[in-house]
């Protein structure tokens, strides 16, 4: 028997806010269709979640979405900027990023990445 492979797919902040707040309809059922996934957190999304989580305003968010993520698996980008670190990984290594934040979809889809987002609380591969 064959086993599946185990796609990776890189969280931003947004998307990983979004996927901790909300409920998300068609999560169970994401696997089948597009195999299994395993959502990825790089360390600067930690980071700046750490950081969003020193802020009032989006203090509850950040610290529900730190406690949902705390099983994630972390992967080492580097860099400061998430955004041109994904742009940067995708070219290289190919693969599918979780974002709601427009600017960077466009960017990744003309690097050859894929696109995770969420529509109506759904997963929607782009």
């Amino acid at each position: 028997m064959v086993q599946a492979q185990l796609v990776e797919v890189i969280c931003d902040t947004s998307f990983l806010i979004h996927l901790a707040n909300n409920r998300i309809k068609n999560l169970s059922s994401i696997d089948a269709e597009i195999g299994s996934i395993q959502f990825v957190v790089p360390d600067t999304v930690l980071a700046e979640l750490a950081k969003l989580a020193q802020n009032q305003e989006k203090k509850s968010a950040a610290e529900a979405t730190l406690s949902y993520i705390k099983t994630f698996k972390t992967v080492k980008l580097g860099g400061r900027f998430a955004d041109a670190e994904f742009v940067s990984y995708i070219k290289k290594h190919g693969g599918i990023v979780a974002t709601m934040d427009k600017e960077l979809k466009s960017k990744l889809k003309k690097s050859g990445g894929s696109v995770i987002s969420i529509s109506n609380n759904k997963i929607v591969l782009e």
